[in-house]
């Protein structure tokens, strides 16, 4: 699978941003490119990428975050750093906030952006609230993309029930995210599943990306 040198990843809070982002990372990574993942969730305090430095750098994945990562303070601050790693080499990924907010962020960076050139995935998780039906799903990338000034350009099924998911609320997922693809004109990329739920060649029939799962919650 291939994918552009800026990649943005943005949905609802709660969809599964940064493991997605964490594990693309990884797996770009793993093919020799250099990587840097910019952290954009301002909005959220919880499940941050700038939250796994030490995976990061054991990963050789660089990370640019927000002076004010690691606290609670919903501060759009940004460092000089992260204009620099827009206009640098190598791919980066960039971790957006949750909503039309967190997009405000990256909206700054609209100039940059654009001029780069960008691919800019929706992810979506059937099991979230505000993002269960594809009307409500397309009102939120509509908001988002208001507030960014970018434009999607395909869909990432991310639909999982955390430790608790099954098979069949993996494939219940890709019918979700198919109506949604439909619905908004883009492409739907790949559907993502926790590993070991899949044979290979399932995996292959469903267009399905396995994921580690690296952000948990306490309990978990």
């Amino acid at each position: 699978m291939q994918f552009k040198d800026l990649i943005i990843v943005c949905g609802h809070y709660g969809c599964g941003k940064t493991n997605f982002s964490i594990n693309l990372a990884c797996m770009i990574k793993a093919q020799g490119k250099e990587v840097t993942l910019i952290d954009l969730d301002i909005v959220n305090p919880y499940f941050r990428t700038s939250d796994y430095p030490e995976l990061l750098e054991l990963k050789g994945i660089k990370l640019a975050a927000s002076h004010y990562a690691h606290s609670n303070l919903d501060i759009p601050a940004l460092t000089s750093e992260m204009q620099v790693v827009l206009n640098g080499q190598g791919t980066v990924i960039v971790d957006v906030g949750g909503d039309e907010q967190g997009a405000a962020a990256l909206g700054r960076f609209n100039p940059i952006i654009k001029k780069r050139g960008y691919q800019m995935l929706y992810l979506i998780n059937k099991y979230r609230i505000m993002t269960q039906d594809a009307d409500e799903a397309l009102s939120l990338l509509k908001d988002i993309e208001v507030s960014s000034r970018l434009e999607a350009t395909e869909i990432v099924n991310n639909s999982h029930l955390k430790s608790q998911t099954q098979r069949k609320d993996i494939l219940s997922g890709i019918d979700f995210a198919r109506d949604v693809s439909e619905a908004s004109g883009l492409p739907l990329l790949m559907s993502t599943t926790p590993k070991n739920l899949f044979a290979p060649d399932e995996l292959l029939k469903h267009n399905l990306s396995e994921v580690d799962i690296f952000v948990k919650t306490d309990w978990e």
